[in-house]
This record gives C-alpha cells, sequence and structure tokens, in this order.
C-alpha cells in the first residue's frame, strides 16, 4: 500500500511541476473559435524580488477588441492606431513580488482558423522590461491561442484520459484508506 501512496504522489508531482515552471505572460483561453466574441484573460505573474509596474500586449491582426474590464489598482491605456483600432493596451499599477494578476477583455476572433499571438511585455519598479515575444520554445515566449472550427483535438483527448487517470487512482486511494478503517 505504501508503494501505490508513493507511486500516486509522484504521478501527482510530475504532472504539476511542468505547469509552475512554465509561468509567464499568458493569455486565456488557449483555444477559440473563428468569429466568437471570447472573454480574453492575460495572467501575468511577478516572478522578480520587486513590484510590476506596467504591463502591455500587442494583440493580433484580425482581432478587433471590443471592451476591457476595470481591474482594481490599475490603469488603463488603450492603444490606438490611425483607423481608431485598438491595437495595444497598457496597464499601470503595483503589482508585489510572488503574486499574479489578470486583465480581462472581450474581443472579435478572425473569421478563418489561425494562430494569434500575443507579445507582451512586463516591466519592474526598476525599470527593467521583459519581453514575452519569443517562439513557443524560446525561454521568454509569446502566448498564443488557436482559432479553429475543430473542437476534437488529440490533446482534448489527452487531458481526458488523464483526468479519467487521476479520478480512478484517488478512487483506488480512498478504498484502500476506507478498507483499514474499522
Amino acid at each position: 500500500m505504501h508503494r501505490f501512496i508513493k507511486v500516486a504522489v509522484i504521478l501527482t508531482a510530475a504532472f504539476a511541476i511542468p505547469s509552475v515552471a512554465s509561468a509567464h505572460a499568458v493569455v486565456f483561453p488557449k483555444k477559440s473559435t473563428p468569429g466568437a466574441y471570447e472573454k480574453y484573460v492575460l495572467r501575468v505573474p511577478n516572478e522578480k524580488d520587486i513590484a510590476t509596474t506596467r504591463v502591455e500586449i500587442r494583440f493580433p491582426a484580425g482581432l478587433r477588441v471590443v471592451s476591457f474590464a476595470d481591474v482594481a489598482g490599475w490603469q488603463l491605456e488603450e492603444l490606438r492606431d490611425s483607423s481608431n483600432a485598438v491595437v495595444g493596451a497598457v496597464w499601470t499599477g503595483n503589482l508585489p513580488p510572488e503574486r499574479f494578476i489578470e486583465f480581462p477583455f472581450v474581443a472579435v476572433n478572425p473569421k478563418d482558423d489561425t494562430t494569434l499571438v500575443w507579445p507582451a511585455y512586463q516591466t519592474y519598479a526598476n525599470g527593467e522590461r521583459v519581453e514575452w515575444t519569443g517562439a513557443t520554445d524560446a525561454e521568454k515566449p509569446a502566448s498564443s491561442t488557436t482559432i479553429t472550427a475543430t473542437v476534437e483535438s488529440a490533446s482534448n483527448r489527452l487531458y481526458l484520459a488523464l483526468s479519467g487517470l487521476a479520478v480512478l487512482l484517488s478512487l483506488m486511494c480512498l478504498g484502500l484508506v476506507l478498507r483499514k478503517a474499522p
């Protein structure tokens, strides 16, 4: 029984650690459908020992941003092009170390299948600017969202299988614990 519990703990840690290690400025959701009105959220963690004071994002071509949510303690500046379309946003405020913040906005997706790339910039109180603009495998990657009409994918099936495995392992552990109880 102890061996089973150790294996369950190791498997849980193995799946949890990659999600912590890849923390950076990320836009959610990671998938959406063509032409949809989507609520996007830019999540920014503070990974330094000093406050983040400025967060900037540039919106992908073909995306039409229609509104922003207010974020307590942060000021929003909308960046517009010559046609008055929103092409970016800058938030200024104070994000202490070891905290994260989310900046929600609503946009209309392009009508065709594509990948939206979200260049983001994070500025710290000492003036250091981190550019989250690299390729997917870069040290500081830009976040991306896949726009596709295809709902089912291999990754969806993998997540479903892993979720089922987690439920099964949980039930087995519960059964073992209850079996030993008087």
